[in-house]
């Protein structure tokens, strides 16, 4: 409905109110259960009971992995269980094997042939909405010219012998997507529409048809899809299939799932840690100020723990640290900043900690872990993935891979802007490079809201003994920022700084920031793209 009104606001509204979603169900359940058990709240007995019997109810349904994500949410609430108690909550699923057979798959299959054009027209005939397509045969000649292109180059046939389309629709942002698969002779791949709805009607905007491409449209550092689908089960298989390379994890959270996303993530730490002998240790990079930062050599996770006190000239709170991550998690993330997963009471055992981040945490984080003889309990902790350090990214890799970084440094904290989010502190450090080459940013303790800064022009001084001064001489208030001071921060020097400044010397200016204010405070959503350039159909329009 928002889609094929247009209604973007409305959207985004969606998009928030369902985050709170799962805590005002599980709110009352857990007091209902308070009143009700008296006594008998916290023995144990009866919850492995209850577990068994809740185990028996859910065995047919079609969801039931998310019913027992739900049962653990409950007793860990109730019990505040550290670590995890097999007893009381499934640690592991009960279930081996998966949901039966639906009657009805969640997908479509459409016969392909000697002609490409007539299997594109099938697909989209098949997904109707409100508005009709602005220039479906336009769209259908696009498409063909690109899967023509992707075929020779992957060496398969000229033929698209048939495809598979997930029947619901994914709708995020001002976006809806047709998600399949092709097949060509013993070639597979990935096969994505996306779709606009403009003025004058729905149109095809970009295609997609690579693994890495459709992982930047599943991305961590994206906003979940809204998709009405009956058997999750069905659709993370079918996902799984066309990006192997995502956890089954970030495809459940991508869908909207988040909790049982997090309970998928902690299976699969465990199940890590007992099939290897890893320790724990310091995360690379530079140490930072609010947050202590370790990882696991062989896996791609950094927990993050707010530090006892932050290093000097950092400020604040762990509460105000904390709002900022729940600011990004209800945020429109943009492909710009990381997902990350709170957890709460992890228990680990000791030997699996390098001598040299024990210290560290005791020396650091001492509020949030409790070091045993025998275990590391950590109260509190977000996980992230991990990605390389901008910094260290540039010094180490090609020049043509830092200068390609160097401009997406640029775009990142531009598309930040877009979505009315102000990074605070944009030193390289606090950026980073995924896997596909994108710069992200992850450092949210002096993130804020761009419409609460306040952009001035730097005062030129009255006369030498302000030139010379080593205090300003001006009044400087909390909001104020000095765009032309940001040069003195960038960490970029010769060609690189250089290559900067051609590309995003308007970050430096006043008249930008106040311009990308005007029109957040107008209520302009503005257009981010999840996918490249390369793959809006309009280049072929120009071609034809």
């Amino acid at each position: 409905m928002r889609f094929e009104s247009c209604d973007w606001h409305g959207g985004q509204a969606d998009a928030e109110e369902r985050l709170d979603l799962y805590s005002k169900i599980l709110n009352p359940v857990v007091e209902e259960i308070h009143s009700s058990f008296g006594g008998r709240i916290h023995n144990k007995l009866v919850w492995a009971s209850m577990k068994a019997v809740f185990s028996g109810i859910i065995t047919h349904h079609n969801d039931r992995e998310l019913a027992e994500t739900f049962f653990n949410s409950v007793t860990r609430r109730i019990f505040t269980t550290v670590g995890v108690d097999q007893q009381i909550e499934f640690v592991d699923s009960d279930f081996e094997s998966p949901p039966e057979q639906s009657g009805q798959p969640i997908y479509r299959t459409f016969q392909g042939g000697s002609k490409i054009a007539s299997i594109i027209k099938s697909i989209l005939s098949s997904y109707k909405f409100s508005s009709e397509y602005e220039d479906m045969n336009r769209d259908i000649q696009a498409i063909g010219l690109i899967l023509e292109n992707h075929l020779s180059k992957i060496g398969a046939l000229r033929i698209v012998e048939h495809a598979e389309m997930v029947k619901s629709v994914f709708y995020r942002g001002k976006g809806a997507y047709l998600v399949g698969r092709m097949f060509s002779g013993s070639h597979i791949f990935p096969f994505v529409l996306a779709l606009l709805n403009t003025p004058s009607g729905v149109k095809v905007d970009a295609v997609i048809l690579t693994e890495a491409e459709v992982s930047i449209l599943f991305s961590y550092t994206r906003s979940y899809f809204h998709v009405d689908i009956e058997r999750r089960y069905d659709l993370i298989t079918f996902l799984k299939f066309v990006m192997p390379r995502k956890r089954i994890a970030e495809l459940y959270i991508a869908i909207g799932h988040h909790k049982h996303g997090k309970t998928e993530l902690y299976r699969d730490l465990l199940h890590h840690m007992a099939s290897s002998e890893d320790k724990f240790e310091i995360a690379q990079g530079i140490k930072g100020m609010v947050m202590t930062v370790f990882t696991l050599p062989g896996y791609d996770l950094v927990f993050k723990l707010i530090r006892d006190r932050f290093s000097y000239p950092k400020t604040g709170t762990r509460q105000e640290v904390m709002l900022k991550y729940r600011l990004v998690f209800k945020h429109d993330r943009a492909g710009r900043l990381v997902d990350a997963q709170e957890f709460e009471h992890l228990k680990f055992e000791r030997n699996r900690f390098d001598e040299a981040l024990l210290r560290e945490l005791q020396e650091n984080a001492s509020q949030t872990v409790l070091i045993e003889n025998e275990s590391v309990i950590i109260r509190h902790t977000y996980l992230e993935r991990r990605i390389i350090p901008l910094d260290i990214y540039i010094q180490h890799s090609t020049s043509a891979a830092a200068e390609t970084a160097v401009i997406d440094y640029g775009n990142a904290i531009k598309d930040l802007v877009k979505t009315n989010i102000f990074p605070g502190d944009m030193m390289l450090k606090n950026f980073g490079v995924t896997r596909n080459g994108r710069v992200i940013f992850y450092d949210y303790d002096e993130l804020c809201l761009l419409t609460q800064c306040s952009f001035r022009e730097f005062p030129l001084p009255r006369n030498e003994e302000d030139e010379l001064a080593n205090e300003p001489w001006f009044t400087i208030g909390e909001n104020d920022i000095f765009p032309s001071e940001f040069k003195k921060f960038l960490e970029l020097h010769g060609d690189l700084k250089r290559l900067f400044h051609d590309h995003h010397a308007d970050l430096f200016e006043v008249a930008y920031w106040q311009n990308m204010q005007q029109r957040i405070e107008n209520g302009e959503i503005i257009d981010i793209l999840p996918y490249k350039e390369k793959n809006r159909l309009h280049h072929q329009y120009k071609e034809n």
